[in-house]
């Protein structure tokens, strides 16, 4: 089961504006364990970053201007994700981003609908608590010292970290996914069991040894 824990950074709040994506981070996971492998870019919006958004995430055009426009690295993102679940925190903003994107460049839309969304996950856990990454972290003891500004591959680590423990944590990955599924697959190489043959010494040692036992249960009546 492969999944990736996604995020973005954006130059503003809503794509319906014209905003863009100037920053993208993935996390694999299999069977929701991180694998090492991620996928993180830069982007080039080609308009300026709302002063809002560089005090959430530091970047700014003078920055992003030298990196690539999203046409240029679409082609490596689609590939990372596709036939995959996606894990967000809050899928409607990322993916309403994203396809927007994809809009441009004639590529097919993202279903929201098929992504994981770590946000109803949560206020299904902790209903009535605060279900944003930093709240989730701190109540979930998720190390947030590496998050100093919002930035979107940190945040994919955090998330596919708060993912796993919404979803029963490391340990549930060593068990079945389903009933139908076991953890031990058909090509499982097993031992030849081992004899362990017991000498005619070490039978007459046992034999002395018993001897000393005081009223053992195997000789009561």
């Amino acid at each position: 089961m492969r999944e990736i824990a996604l995020d973005t950074e954006t130059t503003g709040l809503s794509a319906k504006d014209g905003h863009r994506i100037v920053e993208i981070g993935c996390v694999e996971l299999i069977n929701r364990v991180p694998t090492g492998r991620t996928y993180h870019t830069y982007i080039n919006p080609e308009r300026d970053v709302s002063p809002g958004a560089t005090a959430i995430s530091g970047l700014t055009y003078d920055f992003l201007q030298k990196f690539s426009k999203f046409a240029d690295i679409a082609s490596n993102f689609h590939d990372f994700i596709k036939d995959s679940t996606l894990v967000i925190h809050n899928a409607t903003f990322d993916i309403g981003f994203i396809n927007a994107e994809f809009e441009r460049i004639s590529l097919p839309f993202l279903n929201v609908t098929e992504a994981i969304d770590t946000v109803v996950l949560s206020r299904k856990k902790f209903p009535g608590q605060p279900a944003n990454l930093d709240a989730l972290c701190k109540r979930l003891n998720i190390d947030l010292s590496k998050r100093t500004k919002h930035g979107a591959l940190v945040d994919a680590e955090l998330l596919a970290e708060v993912y796993i423990q919404l979803t029963g944590g490391r340990q549930a990955a060593l068990f079945k996914n389903d009933q139908s599924e076991n953890i031990l697959t058909p090509d499982a190489v097993f031992r030849e069991p081992r004899a362990f043959a017991i000498n005619q010494n070490e039978l007459d040692e046992h034999e002395e040894f018993l001897k000393l036992l005081k009223d053992p249960l195997w000789k009561r009546a």
